[in-house]
């Protein structure tokens, strides 16, 4: 039977080869997009009969991957499926699943499938069950709904990524961060391909990492919020069961407040007291890399780690380390001119040596942000690139440098999402770019790229708006084609994975009112959420004015919190002004509708103002998206714009730039490109 049904998938094939040619691509809402898909014409209907077989020696991961896949899919189409769980033996499978081995956690494992559907049956092969667990996050996405019923597509998808670290960098230090948070992100990050969990696990805000052989750096550092070594082993093997490495970060030897809390006297600062951060930014406090107490403390702490975590790979920070505090310690000073070092960047490489050589002797790599790249460091430490232009490099500089000098490298400039960029900003940025003069094997060297949510301005409650949608484009960043750049594409697709990412638990969409009711005080939001859906956080840190702000346990429930980037609806306005400056006549009534909205959400807001005090701080940025929408309005029924028109404008649009309440207007662009196609052209 088995013979019969691969010689009809190979006939199936080439009929959808030829007939692909007329089928809309658009109907289908994959992300990551695979690396070579086929359409057909037929429908594989969903029904209560729906069955997956799976080999007979199958892991208990795949296993549970199927059981996962059944409840998804049931969850999604409302089907009641008569078997609920994979079988090993099954006569008329629905699904069939065919993998070689079991799949290993490694860089250079094989995560890549085919995926073969037919109006009576589905064939899913891959090497490895790692590879299954990828296409059957794919075949999920293929549900589609009709009228009455819902149906996976007639394909082949052939499929495989392009680079084999792809990861999500999550900083738990500046606010901890609950295992069911992580849970809920790692079966996001499976959904959409992810591989590596970079888990940030200590900086001067906190020590997250329980210790048994110093204690004291949970007890004294982390204010009680830490996870104990049952906990980190839950979350890795919940990892390792969706095929994601789980990769540790200890920063050091700066970032290390939380460190010297526990432990004074291994500080660069003698006869200090240290004390946990509670604000965010970059802080002197560092470890002595003199004191030999230092790196017995450090090997006994890595030696846990390595135990923890199996993963071949420990991250050391080493960034953003400025030595204010060597060069106040006479006895460092001595010991630099002892050794010849010429600056603390010299002290430094000799410190992360010393962890290369304990980190060696258990058996692990070292991964440091890129300020560890010197001409000592051997070429088995892989570099994590993570400045751009503010830091005076190009973006993704240290990456093509590390790669020439044959270290591996890591991309996470320009995927910084905690830095509030709209999906567009990170989604063209590339890991290899076409720019790139990196020979074919300096490019090998590339390992891929990872995500980071640095945590000072997000709290439980808020984390998951900030990491998604976002990073499901980024990571067809990582896996697809570098061919893939159409951003009207990925946001059509984005906006439907985005709510589908919900049924995994993700809250990036329902707590924004949870917010917005906490600042209306339980009365009625609406005049809220039109002007959350206008407005995003400031970019760039600019909400921190510094550092000096917020602190950790300030409160992150305020309108700035509950608003995101790509705000919904001023994209939906700069759609509608393109639409008019090429159609005006025509198009003119689409404009009117959401400006009209914009006069009258003000005083809906005026009306809540009354009842609570969160929402005063609201009302200037309320009033000049009401003005400026008003202003239009008065033009658009015009013949012309005069010079008062254009004075007025311009006084409106100083209103409108203004930052208030840590938020920002969107809409800034589209009112500007609308008011010039005003002036040149009278309607």
């Amino acid at each position: 039977m088995r013979k019969l049904f691969k010689a009809t998938l190979l006939l199936l094939t080439a009929i959808q080869i030829t007939s692909a040619q007329s089928v809309d691509y658009n109907s289908y809402n994959l992300m990551p997009w695979p690396k070579e898909i086929n359409l057909g014409q037929a429908e594989f209907i969903v029904k209560e009969d729906f069955t997956v077989s799976i080999p007979k020696e199958s892991t208990k991961r795949l296993r549970a991957a199927a059981t996962r896949f059944l409840r998804r899919l049931s969850g999604r189409t409302g089907v009641f499926f008569e078997k609920g769980f994979p079988q090993q033996k099954e006569n008329t499978p629905s699904l069939i699943i065919n993998v070689k081995r079991r799949g290993k956690l490694a860089i250079e494992e094989n995560e890549s499938y085919t995926l073969n559907i037919s109006v009576n049956n589905i064939m899913l092969e891959s090497e490895t069950d790692i590879g299954a667990i990828r296409g059957l996050e794919t075949l999920l996405q293929l549900a589609t709904p009709k009228k009455d019923h819902f149906y996976l597509p007639e394909l082949v998808i052939r499929d495989s990524p392009r680079f084999p670290w792809r990861g999500l960098m999550i900083d738990v230090a500046r606010h901890y961060q609950p295992i069911e948070v992580l849970k809920r992100n790692l079966d996001a990050m499976a959904a959409v391909k992810l591989n590596v969990f970079h888990w940030h696990l200590t900086d001067d805000q906190g020590f997250r990492i329980e210790s048994k052989s110093h204690p004291k750096l949970h007890e004294l550092g982390s204010d009680g919020q830490y996870y104990t070594q049952e906990e980190i082993k839950e979350i890795v093997q919940y990892a390792a069961d969706r095929g994601i490495r789980v990769v540790p970060e200890l920063d050091v030897p700066g970032h290390a407040s939380a460190i010297l809390t526990a432990y004074p006297e291994l500080g660069s600062k003698k006869d200090t007291k240290y004390n946990i951060e509670r604000y965010a930014g970059v802080f002197d406090p560092t470890l002595d890399p003199t004191n030999e107490k230092t790196y017995e403390l450090l090997s006994d702490l890595f030696k846990e780690v390595a135990s923890l975590f199996p993963d071949p790979y420990v991250h050391i920070g080493g960034d953003e380390n400025e030595g204010k505090h060597w060069d106040e310690n006479p006895e460092i000073m001595a010991f630099k001119k002892k050794h010849g070092f010429e600056s603390n960047h010299d002290l430094q490489t000799y410190f992360n040596l010393r962890l290369q050589k304990i980190l060696e002797k258990l058996d692990k790599k070292l991964v440091g942000w890129e300020e560890i790249m010197t001409p000592d460091m051997p070429t088995s430490a892989v570099i994590h690139s993570w400045r751009g232009v503010e830091e005076g490099l190009q973006p993704g500089e240290s990456l093509i440098i590390a790669a020439k000098k044959g270290h591996y490298s890591i991309l996470s400039t320009g995927y910084y999402i905690d830095r509030m960029h709209d999906i567009a900003h990170h989604y063209l940025v590339d890991p290899l770019p076409k720019s790139s003069d990196l020979t074919k094997e300096e490019q090998k060297k590339v390992l891929g790229g990872e995500v980071t949510m640095w945590g000072e301005l997000v709290t439980p409650l808020t984390i998951d708006s900030r990491i998604w949608p976002r990073t499901a484009a980024i990571a067809e960043r990582f896996w697809s084609p570098a061919s893939v750049v159409d951003i009207t594409h990925m946001r059509k697709r984005l906006s439907v994975i985005s709510f589908r990412l919900e049924e995994l638990g993700l809250t990036h969409l329902k707590n924004r009112n949870v917010i917005l009711r906490n600042i209306a005080n339980g009365y009625d939001i609406d005049a809220l959420i039109k002007l959350a859906k206008v407005c995003q956080p400031l970019q760039k840190y600019s909400r921190n004015k510094g550092g000096t702000e917020y602190k950790s346990y300030s409160p992150f429930t305020l309108f700035a919190d509950a608003c995101t980037t790509d705000a919904p609806d001023a994209f939906k306005f700069d759609e509608r002004v393109n639409t008019f400056v090429v159609n005006p006549k025509m198009s003119k009534k689409l404009l009117e509708p959401m400006l009209h909205q914009w006069v009258e959400n003000h005083e809906g807001l005026l009306e809540l103002n009354g009842k609570t005090p969160l929402v005063s701080e609201l009302l200037e940025l309320s009033s000049a998206l009401k003005d400026i929408s008003a202003f239009f309005l008065k033009v658009l029924k015009q013949e012309g714009v005069s010079k008062v028109d254009s004075n007025e404008f311009m006084k409106l649009m100083t209103k409108v730039k203004e930052p208030y309440a840590d938020v920002e207007i969107v809409a800034y662009g589209t009112f500007m490109k609308l008011f010039t196609y005003l002036k040149k052209n009278e309607l």
